[in-house]
């Protein structure tokens, strides 16, 4: 983090990235001085409600993070910004997203937990559009526009006030991870019969990891038989991610039950004494390391893997094998995990594989039975994508290179009624295991 000392007495001068939280209420105008080399601007954590009208003299400036501050409308003089390709404004008031507003080149537009119920026309014309995160918004309805995105591949649209999924949403050709949870559409999902947990029977150990939605931590748990057991325990720091609320996430992991390629929920934690939510989970054994790291701002909608990284392919069959046998299970069970990435993928040195992080999952639609093969291969292309990253770090064998390549076209294909689904991605890989 930098400091408004540094940024006045010109000792960031030829910086990239200006990273400034000092509870400040007006845009601090030596940052122009900064014109000729920033790129990333990071004004979150602040009380900033404005915006200079010159912003545009950052003619550098590719990516602007203004979460965490006073603003009830994205300022006009973002969309002048010419070079600008990542804008965020979560946890504001934000009440307008004005046309106007748009940069021209815009690949990334986060404005989750704010106040809008309506968005512009103009959103379907920001055709470079990749990932769009509206969680937690007042969003009854999305405009057709959207049907232009072509290629859009993240929607975050859960805890809204959405009533239906348009149905020219499921057919945008690259949407590959939907968020829809926690909308009036998802009134009828089903109810978990998991038992509750009380968190007397509970010993909170050491912090095993942490994301976006929660802190993870070991646990020892005495069950209703008096048994000890060693589990993990997630509790959530907020009422709502970028992905969606704790109770959705919960519903649903909750909800699919156990499955030997997912890290199963035990059950829903109860009379925490600060009244934090919290989800009881199977312990993973250490031999188990995540498959890739989340992307970046450069890479946008796609996971981080080491430039050097292999695998050798008998794994990285079983790891999709795995992977694809868990979602047949989930989609079984009316629920799309929304967030099919390397980053949520636990795996051995055997292939063994654990998908976790229902932090995005949704319920198919009760009232639309006819959108839920749609909903399903939506998450078939997200599988697509990561078997292909699979098989590009490792040494296919010849006799399995045609057939691959031909799963990954089909799972990929614009044409989202025309992909498999996962019974028939599961069996085409087991059938080669």
């Amino acid at each position: 983090m930098h400091t408004l000392d540094q940024l006045r007495s010109g000792q960031l001068k030829g910086i990239t990235r200006l990273d400034l939280s000092a509870s400040l209420e007006r845009f601090p105008e030596e940052i122009f001085t900064l014109a000729d080399s920033l790129e990333v601007l990071n004004l979150s954590g602040n009380q900033l409600s404005d915006l200079p009208e010159d912003l545009h003299r950052l003619h550098r400036l590719q990516v602007l993070f203004c979460s965490e501050n006073q603003f009830e409308h994205v300022p006009e003089s973002v969309g002048r910004c010419e070079a600008l390709r990542m804008v965020g404004f979560k946890s504001n008031r934000i009440r307008e997203l004005s046309a106007k507003a748009l940069p021209p080149r815009l690949r990334w537009l986060i404005l989750t937990d704010n106040c809008m119920q309506t968005l512009p026309d103009e959103l379907g014309a920001c055709t470079d559009l990749q990932k769009l995160m509206l969680a937690g918004n007042r969003l009854r309805e999305l405009p057709a526009t959207l049907a232009h995105l072509e290629k859009l591949e993240l929607l975050r649209i859960a805890a809204n006030q959405l009533p239906a999924l348009p149905d020219f949403l499921l057919q945008l050709p690259s949407l590959a991870w939907l968020a829809h949870g926690g909308n009036p559409l998802d009134a009828d999902a089903p109810a978990s019969r998991t038992p509750d947990v009380r968190w007397a029977d509970l010993q909170i150990g050491e912090v095993l990891g942490q994301g976006a939605s929660g802190i993870i931590h070991r646990a020892d748990w005495q069950r209703p038989d008096g048994q000890r057991e060693a589990v993990a325990l997630k509790l959530f720091k907020g009422q709502m991610t970028s992905d969606g609320t704790p109770q959705s996430e919960m519903a649903a992991c909750l909800t699919v039950g156990q499955h030997p390629n997912l890290i199963g929920a035990i059950g829903r934690v109860v009379e925490h004494p600060q009244g934090e939510q919290g989800l009881l989970l199977s312990l993973v054994e250490p031999r188990f390391s995540i498959l890739a790291g989340p992307p970046s701002l450069q890479s946008c909608s796609r996971d981080s893997y080491p430039s050097e990284w292999r695998l050798p392919f008998a794994q990285a069959l079983r790891v999709a094998s795995g992977i694809a046998s868990a979602l047949r299970h989930l989609h079984a069970r009316g629920v799309t995990h929304g967030d099919l990435y390397g980053h949520n993928i636990l795996i051995d040195t055997a292939g063994k594989a654990l998908l976790g992080d229902f932090g995005a999952a949704s319920f198919l639609p009760a009232a639309a039975p006819s959108q839920h093969g749609l909903l399903q291969r939506i998450e078939v292309r997200a599988f697509g994508i990561l078997l292909e990253e699979l098989l590009q770090r490792c040494e296919v064998p010849a006799e399995h290179v045609a057939q691959l390549a031909e799963l990954v076209r089909r799972c990929q294909q614009p044409p989202v009624s025309a992909r498999p689904d996962f019974s028939e991605i599961d069996a085409a890989l087991a059938g080669l295991l």
